[in-house]
């Protein structure tokens, strides 16, 4: 941690650090196990290049989840925006506890069934490093197409613009059945799901807003890590629509060409699968 990121957090936390333990696993930011002077243990996450608003916008996420009181997130202790961190209290990996599957299916199902005021957010966020979008629209058809995917098939310049104008126009008969919007993560793969001390399921890094509960579902089978377990314990607190296992495709596309903005076209591949299975053919 170098001195000037060290001095930011010691000014937030109005506490004195020290030792400090760069910590694995972080595909965007820098991660630090902090100890303080008190004896406290903080978790420090921290990215030079990030936009002021990146930390910031991911501690209102956690705050805005742990309102459910559905699953545990972790508490924000602090926010920098000058050198850009964000301080967490930090949970200790513990051992799964027992039916930590189940409780994660049922924990899930009570985040989004404590639902959003909009389909949208009052803030703009990020996932991964990329800004979103969050301006509400009065529908989920209009949002997912015009605050989801057609941003990204724009920015990214995709040679598959005429396929997603027939996705798009197919949208309303597509998206399922009309729900009320849903309290989302947004970023749900297995590497956002954390053990806490007492072995019970904790949500991290966020990318939250209110949408169509399929579409946490979906990416948390895009890149596996989650047992049937989990998802039939969902689907008995909060069983989903007709056709879902069809929809998952469609809730995948998101998450895939957010893939090909971070990490290049070698995700393109899956995004002309889902297109394909879709019916959007070229």
């Amino acid at each position: 941690m170098d001195e000037r990121l060290r001095g930011a957090v010691e000014r937030a936390l109005g506490a004195k650090l020290g030792r400090t333990r760069r910590l694995a696993g972080g595909d965007i930011s820098e991660a630090f196990l902090v100890e303080l002077a008190d004896g406290r243990r903080v978790f420090v996450k921290s990215l030079p290049s990030a936009a002021p608003s990146m930390f910031l916008a991911e501690a209102r996420g956690l705050a805005w989840l742990a309102e459910a009181r559905a699953l545990r997130v972790p508490e924000v202790l602090a926010v920098g925006s000058e050198v850009p961190f964000l301080a967490l209290e930090y949970l200790e990996p513990g051992a799964p506890c027992a039916g930590f599957d189940e409780a994660l299916g049922r924990g899930l199902a009570a985040l989004h069934r404590a639902g959003a005021p909009r389909f949208g957010l009052e803030h703009p966020n990020f996932i991964g490093r990329l800004a979103q979008d969050n301006t509400p629209e009065p529908d989920w058809p209009t949002f997912y197409r015009a605050r989801r995917l057609a941003p990204l098939v724009r920015e990214l310049d995709l040679a598959r613009r005429d396929r997603f104008e027939r996705l798009f126009a197919r949208l309303p008969e597509l998206v399922g059945p009309a729900e009320r919007p849903a309290r989302l993560h947004g970023d749900l793969w297995s590497g956002n799901l954390h053990r806490a001390p007492e072995g019970e399921p904790c949500l991290i890094d966020p990318a939250a807003y209110g949408g169509h509960r399929e579409v946490d579902l979906a990416m948390m089978r895009l890149f596996g890590g989650f047992s049937e377990r989990v998802f039939d314990a969902y689907a008995e607190a909060y069983p989903l629509a007709a056709g879902h296992a069809e929809r998952v495709p469609l809730y995948q596309l998101y998450p895939l060409l957010v893939h090909v903005g971070l990490f290049g076209a070698g995700y393109l591949g899956s995004v002309d699968r889902a297109l394909a299975a879709l019916g959007a053919t070229r």
